[in-house]
């Protein structure tokens, strides 16, 4: 199956905070600031703590959603040259291929740990931190898609996110 692969930068971001919200270590963080923040605001308004505390806890929830949702989403797209090219992706029963302008590359399906799926993208992942966003946009058909889901989940385990 052929997949044909130009990237779009809207998208691309909400795959990657999909990418970054979906990491263990993030979510239990996220979880613990807004504990953090809703706790001191309580105490705030029963007025137990001054409004230094409840001032910073606003501030570090901002700044974390913000890292999360713009910034490293946005330092990633511009990095990357991947997401500004146009290349072709071809899905075997035991490889996966992409072809680009200056070359093919190849990898086996046992290269990949796991997947994910997106509104808008298959995640497939190398390691936790090296992925390969994989558009559904691309596919020529719905019967295409439903193929690479099947290719997918014969070879790969679904990550838990």
């Amino acid at each position: 199956m052929k997949i044909h692969v130009a990237y779009r930068k809207p998208q691309v971001m909400q795959a990657l905070r999909y990418h970054f919200i979906s990491r263990q270590e993030i979510k239990i963080m996220m979880i613990l600031v807004n504990v953090f923040a809703l706790l001191a605001a309580v105490l705030f308004f029963m007025k137990k703590i001054s409004p230094l505390p409840f001032l910073m806890s606003s501030v570090l929830w901002i700044s974390m959603m913000s890292a999360f949702w713009m910034w490293l989403p946005w330092l990633i797209y511009r990095r990357s040259h991947t997401f500004r090219d146009r290349f072709k992706v071809v899905m075997e029963e035991n490889h996966f291929h992409i072809d680009t302008e200056n070359g093919r590359k190849s990898w086996a399906w046992r290269e990949f740990s796991n997947y994910f799926e997106t509104p808008g993208f298959f995640h497939l992942y190398f390691d936790s931190r090296s992925f390969f966003l994989l558009p559904k946009d691309g596919f020529a058909t719905s019967e295409d898609m439903q193929e690479a889901r099947q290719i997918l989940s014969r070879h790969l385990r679904k990550a838990s996110n």
